[in-house]
């Protein structure tokens, strides 16, 4: 799963001590529910939790689906609430000098039956929810985020926590020990730990609420995305789709009882793959429109209710705190800590942008006109024919592509063996393992000395109860603490084939999947002694930074020729077809970059309003905010617009967005270094993986930085690589 100054520069890094967001999963985010404990509905304890009183005997504890039921699942939360609460009122309670081990480090250990339960069932009402996994996400979320309240702002446990930050011990503390006693000092009074007692009190009302609407904009904006899939009446609506395209389409409309007909599914962002070929202008405005719509149009999908009492309270959060706005609030722990910087950052790239923009925008315009088009360039036209005029002059066909790229080869003798290359790592397939829907597969992975690091899952194809978008999820965090090694799974929206095809990706899937595995490695590579600093456990900002570095090893050469192959001729992908991608990617920019940084500045617009201006409708903000971006939103709208802009208002990325250009900015520059020293080879691999790649948030994010490449992060080739870079002032 990404938003201007005449001058383009990077935003001034941070020197200080940062310290690390802990990501929760996506129903915990809002923080802490307003339910007091006496209030929570409890369970008895572990015997309650069904199968999870325990760790799976599966290897590293692995979740055994053949074990689970529906009917498991709230029980097994609320035991693992219950436990939880009563492990940390144990060390609130306690008597006995607060010291770093049993105040700090016993904080650490907390929750790992809730964590055993929560890591499978979030995965699993993302991607393969029903009716009751959604009816058991509305009743706990709130109690989930009650029990982070009774932790953060409970003041026996606030002054145990302050004596160690304070005590002289403490301030000894080096390396991973001193890491963890500031960050969990910073996070309590983050969270409202110096807040007063009417103010708390406060607080938990508006984060029970926050909590109950972010699982409700999840659950409404997944159903209606399923709901606003478009149906057409014959084939020759879908002119120019593939044949295999139009026989998915054929079955996804007999799969909804309406045999004869063809339904493409919507993908969660703004343009839709299909705009690419479909010919027929009517029926990529009806696509578009659905798009756009789907969760504005006043029917039961519609969330922008929703996203305006988020809006809201999160405005409202933030002056309680004491800050300026949300944005301020979450940017405390951040690469990048204050909105100001970020903005700044974002508006830097608007005059090469905006140029670029305007002179593609009359490209398009006479390419439609000679085609035909009567009338102005819509947004539905915008992709079409950028596509037209890119294999005209690139010769590059998607359709033409895709061949190439059958899924689990792309995986396996690509994702894989660029790891295998680089780091040394090897994968080998497993049936043995459960899995929770059978197109998936499982693989142990073995280090280069041949230990067993991690188990890794991996889902790949949409369907119509998982939502958008791709991610990586941990079902077992590492953490030597609690003699735990990763079980990670990758998610994936991919396309399925028809009934009897191969399953084949496009090239943007496969950047998807060199993207989303970078996460996986991160996970992977895990070697912290505490989980709440392990693996991905840090900043917004800085974790997709190894998985946009990844995204480089799809196009090395030696790689590229190891996966890519025709999957009827196993014809090798034609060298200069590579080079028609990597001239073609330059082109469009646009409306590639274009909508992610429009949809960066809306997030952080959203995010830097008053709780009064945050009341004003939707619709009609994010008009205001994008008439103000400079760029030309009215051909290329963001790459979410408000409604379905799930990333922020359910997904963890409110005020976060702009994390994905800022991170490719780290990852351009970093593969920078790697070409510069001597490419893939296993000695670059060992340094990646000592430097930032298995690091977790041990370090400064500066200097895992700093100790990967040398030198402060430059601009430049991320500019170059999107070929924005002519005319921009250096850093």
């Amino acid at each position: 799963m990404s938003r201007k100054l005449a001058r383009l520069h990077a935003a001034p890094l941070i020197t200080q001590f940062a310290l690390a967001a802990i990501l929760v999963p996506a129903a915990t985010i809002a923080g802490a529910a307003g339910v007091s404990a006496q209030t929570v509905p409890s369970a008895a304890g572990p015997a309650t939790a069904g199968p999870f009183a325990q760790p799976s005997t599966l290897p590293f504890h692995a979740p055994d689906f053949t074990k689970i039921k529906d009917s498991d699942w709230q029980p097994a939360i609320e035991a693992g609430i219950a436990a939880k609460r009563a492990e940390t009122e144990a060390i609130s309670a306690s008597t006995a000098k607060p010291t770093f081990a049993n105040t700090i480090v016993a904080l650490d250990k907390t929750g790992t039956m809730l964590d055993r339960v929560y890591n499978v069932f979030s995965q699993l009402t993302s991607a393969n929810t029903n009716d009751t996994l959604d009816a058991v996400d509305t009743a706990t979320s709130p109690l989930i985020t009650a029990l982070d309240d009774e932790k953060y702002l409970d003041p026996r446990l606030f002054a145990r926590v302050k004596a160690v930050f304070d005590s002289k011990a403490g301030k000894a503390l080096t390396g991973e020990d001193a890491m963890l006693l500031q960050t969990t000092y910073a996070r309590f009074v983050h969270y409202g730990a110096l807040l007063t007692a009417a103010q708390k009190v406060e607080l938990k009302t508006i984060n029970t609420r926050i909590a109950t609407l972010e699982t409700q904009y999840s659950q409404v904006l997944t159903n209606g995305t399923a709901a606003h899939a478009v149906t057409f009446d014959n084939a020759a609506q879908l002119a120019g789709l593939s044949d295999a395209d139009i026989a998915a389409a054929a079955k996804r409309a007999a799969d909804k009882g309406l045999a004869g007909k063809y339904v493409l599914a919507l993908g969660n962002t703004t343009q839709q793959a299909a705009f690419l070929q479909l010919s027929n202008r009517d029926s990529r405005r009806k696509l578009w429109d659905a798009s756009v719509n789907r969760a504005s149009s006043g029917d039961a999908f519609d969330t922008t209710k929703i996203t305006s009492e988020l809006a809201v309270l999160r405005a409202r959060k933030a002056k309680l705190l004491g800050v300026a706005d949300f944005a301020t609030f979450q940017m405390y722990d951040r690469m990048i800590r204050t909105p100001e910087k970020a903005k700044a950052f974002m508006r830097g790239f608007v005059p090469p942008l905006a140029a670029t923009q305007d002179r593609e925008a009359k490209l398009l315009a006479d390419a439609a006109k000679a085609d035909g088009l009567t009338g102005a360039l819509q947004p539905w036209d915008w992709a079409y024919y950028a596509e037209k005029v890119r294999r005209a002059k690139y010769a590059v066909d998607d359709a033409a592509i895709k061949p190439y790229f059958e899924v689990w080869k792309v995986l396996e003798d690509g994702v894989f063996y660029a790891a295998n290359k680089t780091y040394g790592l090897t994968f080998k397939r497993r049936t043995d393992l459960p899995v929770y829907h059978p197109t998936m597969r499982v693989y142990s992975v073995f280090d280069t000395d041949g230990t067993e690091i991690a188990l890794f899952y991996y889902d790949p194809f949409a369907r119509p109860n998982k939502r958008g978008g791709a991610w990586m999820n941990n079902f077992v965090e590492q953490s030597s603490l609690l003699g735990d090694k990763p079980v990670v799974v990758n998610t994936l929206n991919i396309a399925p084939p028809a009934e009897g095809q191969p399953p084949l990706a496009s090239w943007d899937d496969v950047r998807t999947m060199f993207h989303e595995f970078g996460h996986a490695l991160h996970g992977m590579f895990a070697s912290q002694k505490y989980p709440s600093l392990s693996g991905t456990n840090v900043a917004r900002d800085f974790v997709e930074f190894p998985s946009q570095f990844n995204e480089n090893f799809a196009t090395v050469p030696e790689v590229l020729a190891h996966y890519a192959k025709h999957y009827q001729t196993g014809a090798a992908f034609p060298p200069e077809m590579l080079d028609r991608i990597n001239a073609a990617e330059k082109f469009n920019q646009s409306l590639s970059f274009g909508e992610t940084l429009e949809a960066a500045m809306l997030d952080m617009d959203w995010h830097t309003l008053s709780p009064e201006k945050a009341a004003t409708p939707p619709t009609t903000f994010e008009g205001e905010a994008l008439g103000q971006t400079g760029l030309r939103t009215d051909l290329i709208p963001p790459r979410y617009k408000t409604p379905y802009f799930r990333h922020i208002w359910e997904g963890g990325y409110a005020a976060g967005y702009y994390a994905y250009i800022w991170t490719e900015v780290l990852a351009h520059d970093g593969w920078d270094w790697v070409e510069k020293n001597g490419g893939m080879t296993r000695a670059n691999g060992d340094h990646i993986r000592k430097s930032f790649l298995g690091q977790g948030h041990t370090k400064d994010y500066e200097v895992l930085y700093r100790d990967f490449t040398g030198h402060e992060p430059k601009l430049e080739p991320m500019l170059e690589a999107r070929g924005l870079a002519d005319g921009t002032p250096k850093k």
